[in-house]
This record gives C-alpha cells, structure tokens and sequence, in this order.
C-alpha cells in the first residue's frame, strides 16, 4: 500500500480496539493503546497506537493527536526500560508499505535492544506464544507511572 489511501476499519489494530480480537494489553488511557507485538523482533516488543483515530500513517495524523500519541509512546517507553533493563531502545514508525509498514493504522514500536542480540526481521518472525505475551505485558504494565 501507498502512503495514500483509504482508511480500513478492519485492520487489525482497529479490531483490537474494539475487542475483536485479543491482545496482551499494557496501558490504555483515553488516548492510546499499548500491547504487546504478537510478532515480536525482540522481547518485550510493544505497539502503542491511537485510540481515536483513522490515521494511516503519520502523515493522516493532525497535531493534537500526535501530542498525546507520542506522550504515551514516552511513557511506555520508560515502563518497558525499567521492567527489561535493556541496553538500548529503539522507537520507530514506519510510513508506508515500501517503508515497512504492514498494518495501515497508525503505530509506533518500542523494542528493547540488548548488546550482542540480533534483532528479528520486522513481521517476518513467528507468532509470540500468548501466554508469554501477557506475563510481558504485566511486568511492564507494573512499571508504568
């Protein structure tokens, strides 16, 4: 898919949203979302995504749902650093299906980096086992301040 384009409110992001399907959830607020990568690159892979939106991409999305978005990516962000210990973080987003992007909603991974680690391919790996996700999810729900 392009940058442009229609927004589809059966993505799986939407899905989860609405309870559709299941995630192994780690904070929500009134703006945002965060769960866990059910297709993790590294342990503890987490998605945070607005709740409010029909934002493809960063570019669909207005200012005054970025501020809060990117809050809330802040302070996952930190939940997942004091939970993992992780010797590094990497924050990305991705634009598009040639940047990367698999799921048109608006999304940002957070995914502890540890020295010597390689990191999996983004999407390409298997399904993370369910139960592991949620444990995941609740150790780094308990750090979230």
């Amino acid at each position: 898919m392009s940058l442009d384009g229609t927004y589809d409110n059966g993505n799986i992001f939407a899905k989860i949203l609405r309870g559709k399907i299941p995630a192994a959830r780690v904070f929500e607020d009134d703006h945002v979302l965060a769960f866990m990568d059910a297709f993790p690159q590294a342990l503890g892979h987490t998605l945070v995504i607005p709740k409010h939106s029909t934002a493809r991409n960063l570019l669909d999305e207005s200012p005054e749902r970025l501020s809060p978005l990117i809050l809330g990516v802040q302070r996952v962000a930190r939940a997942v650093r004091a939970a993992l210990i992780p010797d590094g973080l990497t924050v990305t987003q991705f634009n598009g299906a040639t940047a990367g992007q698999t799921v048109f909603h608006l999304h940002v991974h957070i995914i502890p980096r540890w020295e010597g680690v390689p990191l999996a391919r983004h999407a390409g790996g298997g399904m993370a086992n369910p139960a592991e996700l949620k444990a995941l999810a609740d150790r780094i729900a308990a750090k979230i301040s």
